[in-house]
């Protein structure tokens, strides 16, 4: 039997609401079995995930390949050399995005973000807060145009969405395309 190299891809999840965002990609990048997922959790993330998803709290930590604590600052995905193919942060409230604009990469979650972007891998922040501030819309603007994705969790109505599953489902398919991976059950606009 041949042994396929699974795919490392971190997943962050800081303090903004939208934890069934992060369940719902851990479960789909599971099912594929194509992926090694390192999920790093800040500490407001922690506070969202037991408010949200409290029954599924412990699913959550099952899913992840490797969990890592947001105070090791030493782990491996700190480091450039540690090859993954990106980073995810889902939800991502913005302090986290104004710390990773700014380079303040004092916890694991900010270091992460900030050697994919210095290697140049795709950082995908699923930004989450409405209205948006001047200071909100300068940090995004200065992110795009290093090249990271900004990808809110808009909602779309298209796929005609039955149950709150088919709108977190959309926004998962979404952010597994830009790692060319095909959610289930997502829905692509056909015109």
């Amino acid at each position: 039997m041949n042994h396929v190299e699974k795919k490392r891809l971190v997943v962050a999840v800081s303090g903004a609401s939208g934890s069934l965002l992060a369940l719902d990609l851990l479960r789909q990048l599971r099912t594929s079995g194509r992926w090694e997922t390192h999920v790093i959790v800040s500490r407001g993330g922690q506070v969202t995930l037991e408010h949200e998803i409290p029954k599924n709290r412990e699913e959550f930590l099952a899913l992840a390949d490797v969990y890592h604590k947001n105070e090791d600052i030493g782990a491996s995905v700190a480091g450039g050399s540690y090859k993954t193919e990106g980073m995810v942060v889902v939800p991502c409230s913005m302090k986290t995005l104004a710390g990773i604009a700014g380079g303040y990469a004092d916890t694991l979650l900010l270091r992460a973000a900030d050697v994919t972007i210095k290697e140049r891998r795709p950082l995908v922040l699923v930004a989450r807060e409405t209205p948006l501030s001047p200071i909100h819309l300068r940090n995004m603007a200065e992110l795009a145009a290093m090249g990271v994705i900004i990808l809110p969790p808009v909602m779309g109505f298209y796929h005609h969405p039955r149950s709150v599953e088919d709108l977190v489902r959309q926004i998962t398919g979404r952010i597994m395309d830009v790692f060319g991976e095909e959610a289930e059950g997502y829905t692509r606009w056909s015109g």
